[in-house]
């Protein structure tokens, strides 16, 4: 099996390119591509090259536009990289007869209510990020190549920074700190998503009926402010010395950023999970183990 996956240097395609690989020949490109092909989003006819001189039985994009406030001025460069790069895709990827892997988000979604969202669920975005990537969706069920369309939230991974990373920083400098407590999801680590969705191949392959779009994130949930506090509770635990005594929980319109963000980022895996025969974690053992590795650099 020929894999090719976009945008390798990213948090979810640093640990893609080690899953993957273990599945078939590899090819994984970043924007500066690799022996005359490029994996730029924004160079269309470059993607179209890659493709077809690549001729992938699977393209996995975990490449995207995904600065949220920058997008409401930078609206071209989003729609290009985020709408229409994925309809080039999935054409492309039609025209093999080859698998589309594709993440989205629950940005889709406008955040009301209090129970988790289904892939059947009326996608409503707040900000001009979340109609992107709801364009995207939409362009490649068009398209109507196979496909795997995987939405996520609140990503994190041990490259680059993070919240947790960004939290213990500031318990380390600060006594007191504020974090939000009305926005609710599950923080979803970068090695489960790679993880699934290699397993998610694995069976996709086989049957062309399960070809969709699926919710994947790590069970439960949470708030930031909850998030926050189990970091530190960890980090204290594992011998890390920190300045903070109160963590404060404020309200999202006590900190506002230039777009809206939704409040209600639950997101119902139960169809991922059922069909891919599967149970996802609890969002503590990934977000433990990130710790971890944290407190160990």
């Amino acid at each position: 099996m020929r894999i090719l996956l976009l945008g390798k240097n990213g948090q979810v395609g640093s640990e893609l390119k080690h899953t993957l690989a273990q599945l078939g020949d590899l090819t994984a490109l970043d924007s500066t591509g690799k022996d005359d092909v490029c994996g730029d989003l924004a160079d269309l006819d470059g993607l179209r090259h890659a493709v077809r001189f690549l001729k992938p039985d699977v393209l996995v994009n975990a490449a995207a536009y995904n600065a949220v406030d920058k997008a409401e001025t930078e609206k071209e460069l989003a729609h290009l990289i985020n709408a229409i790069a994925p309809q080039v895709m999935a054409e492309e990827m039609s025209r093999l007869g080859g698998w589309l892997v594709h993440y989205s988000t629950d940005y889709v979604f406008d955040g009301s209510g209090n129970r988790p969202w289904q892939e059947t669920d009326t996608a409503s975005p707040l900000n001009y990020y979340g109609q992107t990537k709801l364009a995207g969706e939409k362009a490649i069920k068009e398209v109507n190549c196979k496909h795997l369309i995987l939405r996520t939230s609140w990503v994190y991974g041990v490259k680059g920074d993070n919240f947790a990373k960004t939290m213990l920083q500031l318990a380390r400098d600060r006594k007191l700190m504020s974090v939000i407590d009305d926005q609710v999801g599950a923080p979803t680590g970068a090695q489960l998503l790679s993880d699934m969705t290699a397993h998610a191949i694995s069976h996709a392959m086989k049957l062309r009926e399960l070809s969709g779009i699926y919710h994947l994130t790590a069970a439960g949930q949470t708030t930031w402010y909850e998030y926050a506090r189990y970091v530190i509770e960890q980090a204290r635990n594992g011998g890390v010395e920190l300045q903070v005594t109160d963590i404060k929980p404020i309200p999202t319109s006590a900190y506002p950023t230039p777009t809206r963000r939704p409040l209600n980022s639950r997101l119902d895996t139960g169809k991922f999970q059922k069909t891919f025969s599967c149970t996802l974690p609890g969002w503590q053992d990934g977000v433990s183990t990130l710790v971890d590795q944290i407190i160990g650099e």
